[in-house]
């Protein structure tokens, strides 16, 4: 059984669930018979302004949709492109009509390219045998067909093209209709109206309008005729009639397909351009257009003054990709569900930078923090600790303004900041200050690979890091201090529920950034970018730490696809106590792993015990304990066949409860709770209780997670209690860094080489030169002073 499961609306419709029955096949996805699926409708928009977020696409109801030239034709002009065709107007424009009941109308081209293979196969068939066969082989090959006229091949294609639409969406039970319409058609009162009570209703009937200009009988397009006004649109091309199209039904987007990821500030190609995020009326002045498309008679300065003058009727504008589905996905659907695809056309232009600009900004300053001495960023931080104390008045003043808006308790331990919770941080920061010394730059091996040539690997910052994280505002002074300490940029993107306390939080870190100007180093990410989108930025961010919920860990993993992330999905921590555990420790251990912060992810969640302990005191101490402690137990299936009447069976060893509950299994021996942790732990934190050093030292050895105790609670897996200072999240990849992250985990590497002239042909066989590779004394030198330089 395939399930497709579509993410919420969080406006307008919301899709609850979709399933494809057993036994459906590829070809028959998204049939409407095959469908079970529950939807809820929301209202449609209650004004005729267009969105001014991509969020707000969510609740567009009615869509035109432009196919240009280049997305529906042949590399070759002659013929269409079936299968880019089929994947993005078809199967995309089915699943909206059928699953998220939107209006669909579609403005296509292709009508000139699919009559040009027509009359070219025409004329070459009625070419004589005799022709033929004394032209030769060779000749046939290099056969010249005649220059077509567009408006004759225009005719004869347009029949087969609406033939082929109709054919492909009927595969997903989707009537079509043609409409043929000219300029002529828009400036007659009449015509237009009833071009307009056509169109309405077919889209009452669910019908899909294929609209295509007239072309057979159109007069060639007026060089000098322009978009003019918000009532007049001259219908030049297939993008101003989409345009006039979308304003006339009053749709509410107007999707417009080419063969170019979107609007580009410069022409797509060259080294320095950049795709435009949204773009803005009174923008077209910052940009240069390239050549038109392959085909077609638009191009990228006709669709920019088709959206335009779209826009200001009422109707949001994409411009996006639809010639590589395998690279854009299901680029309709992408963009209704408000993703980060192609060009946003809003004609309100936010007070502050996008988050790409934020990066570039992050980058560059990131850089400029590097190079400072390991002094200056220690003072930085410092200066941070400091202000976290003398303003904790003005930080309380906004904390309380959020948890004033907390729905829930557990909301509001959480987002909670103290006095001593500020103090807390600050000492925490100044230990990273101190750490912070000989961090950047260390030298970490030196070798003479060859007389006068000498190679050091020495320790670097990573570059730009995202980091997530919810309802938690003490995480953005710790991981902005991680990240002056280790010299990399930062964009820090909290949870809407800690927005004052971030706010000012995030002013008091830039405040202490600005002594050394590295101000914009740290960015707070505060606009509606979904973490889909800031995961796609994978050419601007170098590595994503998410702190939150398991959920939250997982969300970011499947959506970073080409970004590497540090953390942990789910911390399923287990505490084993051996036969030879002490009894006092015992309790104590298993109390505060369990019941100290139960949501947090190094707490307790399954309790091993060996099966000698069965029956005896210490067990039912054990029970008692967690009971005054009102935890719910839930039995594992040995333990609950040990049981005459036992706690519920668990229904899953792997489980994270995040609360007052946990598991209770048993096991034979070490060994096998070795095996048990391996098979359903998660590699986080685990413990073992016992006063057999041997069996402890085997457990510590054997046992593969990123932190393994002995006779300790697992909450002690946390960076501020490693001395860290702090952590920016808990690692349980097997990558550089594991367990608690700190300013270690934060550092990459690379290689210097220092030489005179030296070539690898100098130690070839003909060559002069023979490689020494002697391991060097590893001394650290001192760091340039170059604040000053940056200073002037």
């Amino acid at each position: 059984e395939a399930i497709y499961m579509y993410k919420a609306f969080e406006q307008g419709f919301r899709l609850e669930f979709l399933s494809i029955l057993p036994g459906s096949t590829s070809d028959s996805h998204y049939k409407a018979p095959n469908c079970v699926f529950f939807l809820t409708v929301g209202l449609a928009r209650a004004n005729s302004n267009s969105f001014t977020h991509r969020g707000e696409l969510r609740k567009a109801k009615r869509i035109v949709v432009k196919l240009g030239s280049a997305v529906v034709t042949r590399g070759d002009e002659c013929g269409l492109a079936l299968g880019r065709c089929l994947e993005a107007c078809v199967f995309n424009n089915c699943l909206l009509i059928v699953v998220y009941s939107l209006e669909m109308m579609i403005v296509t081209s292709g009508a000139v390219a699919f009559g040009k293979q027509r009359l070219r196969h025409e004329i070459l068939l009625s070419q004589s045998v005799r022709q033929a066969l004394h032209s030769g082989q060779n000749q046939i090959k290099d056969m010249s067909v005649p220059v077509l006229e567009a408006r004759a091949c225009a005719a004869a294609g347009q029949s087969g093209l609406m033939a082929l639409y109709e054919a492909m969406f009927t595969q997903y039970s989707t009537c079509t209709a043609q409409v043929l319409v000219t300029n002529l058609d828009f400036h007659d009162d009449q015509k237009r109206r009833n071009l307009n009570s056509t169109l309405q209703e077919l889209l009452r009937m669910n019908i899909v309008p294929i609209i295509n200009t007239n072309d057979a009988v159109v007069p060639p397009p007026e060089p000098n005729s322009d978009l003019q006004g918000v009532n007049v649109i001259s219908i030049k091309d297939n993008d101003s009639l989409a345009a006039r199209l979308a304003v006339e039904m009053k749709a509410d987007l107007l999707i417009a397909l080419s063969d170019v990821e979107g609007l580009y500030d410069s022409p797509p190609g060259t080294d320095d351009a950049k795709l435009i995020d949204i773009f803005y009326p009174g923008d077209q002045l910052s940009i240069t257009y390239g050549t038109k498309s392959r085909v077609g008679i638009g191009g990228m300065e006709a669709k920019v003054k088709a959206a335009l003058w779209a826009l200001q009727g009422g109707t949001s504008v994409v411009i996006a990709n639809g010639t590589h589905p395998k690279v854009t996905g299901h680029v309709i659907t992408d963009i209704v569900e408000g993703k980060k695809v192609g060009t946003f056309f809003s004609e309100v232009k936010p007070a502050g930078p996008t988050v790409e600009q934020q990066t570039e900004m992050a980058r560059n300053s990131g850089r400029t923090l590097a190079a400072l001495h390991p002094e200056q960023r220690g003072e930085i931080i410092c200066h941070l600790a400091n202000l976290l104390v003398e303003k904790k008045e003005e930080i309380l003043a906004a904390n309380k303004m959020d948890m004033d808006l907390a729905l829930s308790s557990a909301l509001l331990n959480r987002l909670s900041l103290s006095p001593a919770k500020l103090n807390s941080l600050a000492i925490g920061l100044r230990q990273i200050a101190l750490a912070s010394q000989d961090s950047v730059g260390r030298v970490l091996r030196r070798t003479r690979v060859a007389h006068n040539l000498e190679l050091e690997q020495i320790t670097v910052p990573i570059g730009v890091l995202l980091v997530i994280f919810e309802a938690r505002p003490d995480c953005l002074p710790q991981v902005s201090a991680l990240a002056i300490a280790s010299g990399n940029a930062l964009l820090a993107k909290g949870g809407k529920e800690a927005a004052n306390t971030n706010r000012i939080l995030h002013e008091l870190t830039q405040e202490a950034l600005d002594i050394h100007w590295v101000k914009e180093a740290v960015q707070l990410v505060s606009t509606r970018e979904e973490v889909e989108d800031l995961c796609r930025l994978d050419e601007m961010i170098d590595l994503i730490i998410p702190r939150g919920s398991s959920q939250l860990v997982k969300n970011i993993q499947s959506a970073a696809k080409g970004i590497p992330v540090l953390g942990h999905s789910e911390g399923i921590c287990h505490v084993y106590i051996d036969s030879e555990a002490a009894i006092d420790k015992v309790i104590k251990i298993v109390r505060d792993s369990k019941c100290d912060y139960p949501a947090a992810c190094n707490a307790m969640e399954t309790l091993l015990v060996h099966r000698d302990i069965l029956k005896t005191p210490l067990f039912d101490q054990i029970i008692d304990m967690l009971r005054t402690e009102q935890v719910k137990i839930h039995a594992g299936p040995r333990f609950a066949s040990n049981l005459t009447f036992s706690p519920s069976e668990v229904k899953s060893l792997r489980t994270e409860y995040g609360d007052l509950e946990c598991c209770i299994e048993v096991v034979d021996s070490m060994q096998e709770a070795i095996d048990h942790i391996h098979r359903y732990g998660s590699s986080h934190t685990d413990v073992i209780v016992t006063e057999n050093e041997d069996t402890a030292e085997r457990f510590l050895q054997q046992l593969d997670s990123a932190c393994v105790f002995w006779n300790v609670s697992s909450r002690f897996a946390d960076g501020y209690r490693f001395g860290l200072g702090a952590e920016v999240g808990i690692s349980t990849a097997r990558i550089h860094a594991r367990g608690p992250v700190g300013l270690e985990g934060l550092l990459t590497t690379k290689w210097v080489l220092r030489g005179d002239g030296h070539t690898a042909a100098d130690f070839s066989e003909q060559g002069t030169m023979e490689y020494l590779h002697e391991n060097l004394p590893v001394t650290q030198p001192q760091p340039r002073q170059i604040a000053a330089q940056s200073e002037e």
